[in-house]
């Protein structure tokens, strides 16, 4: 690995390009905050698919995309003279400082959870209004309920066991039945949401990532599915052409076939 003095070099060769780049490339000239806003959450998506797969090689690529625009919005901040990568830096290295007590200062915890609790303490001690202030309201659905629902444990509002957890699901599973047979389309939606958001949390009482299960699930679909068109082609028809029956005699050596595979 790369010595501390390598890494710095390498940070300001980085940086040093990035002023090039501003200077002289026309593309990298017209960027602004907003226009790089898209590209930087497809970046992040797509080094989220590098996790998932577990591709290293491809995770060292996607962070470096990543840090680009890290470095890149810091450049921005500094032509309009608000801040500069170092602020950047300097900000998170006191934020952490702050929000470790444990290890920067004479707190004592016993475990990770603990840890939690005093992280979001603080945070109301720094100002915010609410728990949930910190959880951005552009995040997609799944996500959100699991950060508010971390967000909220974090501060002791929570079910003890994992079994009062999946009551709360059979409960809220029950009521969306019930509203299927009132035929009442707001209600049944609203029930069905409540459904959702107790089966995430009954996710992180069983240490699950639910957002990474159903990606994991969305992929494997994905594979299946088309193994299922190649089957068709092989045997020169189109997908619309093959029953029900023999897509799902697919499907299962499609299964099969991965179950081997691991």
């Amino acid at each position: 690995m790369n010595s501390k003095q390598a890494k710095l070099e390498a940070f300001s060769r980085l940086l040093d390009i990035m002023d090039d780049l501003r200077a002289q490339c026309p593309w990298d000239q017209k960027q602004s905050f907003e226009s790089l806003r898209h590209l930087t959450i497809e970046e992040t998506y797509e080094l989220g698919d590098a996790i998932l797969d577990r591709d290293l090689t491809e995770i060292k690529k996607e962070l470096g995309d990543l840090l680009l625009h890290i470095v890149f919005y810091a450049k921005l901040g500094s032509e309009e003279k608000a801040f500069d990568i170092a602020d950047v830096a300097n900000d998170i290295c006191e934020k952490l400082i702050h929000r470790h007590p444990h290890i920067y200062g004479s707190v004592s915890v016993e475990d990770e959870h603990e840890v939690k609790k005093n992280w979001e303490a603080l945070k109301l001690k720094e100002g915010k209004m609410s728990v949930l202030e910190g959880v951005p309201s552009g995040l997609p659905a799944l996500i959100k309920a699991q950060r508010m629902q971390e967000k909220a444990a974090g501060v002791g509002f929570d079910w003890e066991h994992k079994t009062q957890v999946w009551g709360k699901f059979e409960e809220e599973l029950k009521e969306l039945n019930q509203a299927l047979d009132s035929k009442k389309e707001d209600e049944i939606e609203d029930e069905f949401g409540d459904v959702l958001f107790s089966l995430i949390n009954y996710a992180r009482f069983i240490k699950v990532n639910p957002e990474t299960a159903l990606e994991r699930t969305n992929k494997k679909f994905i594979k299946r599915f088309q193994f299922i068109e190649s089957q068709a082609k092989k045997s020169k028809r189109s997908i619309e052409q093959l029953t029900l029956e023999e897509m799902e005699a697919y499907w299962q050596e499609a299964k099969n076939h991965s179950a081997a595979e691991s």
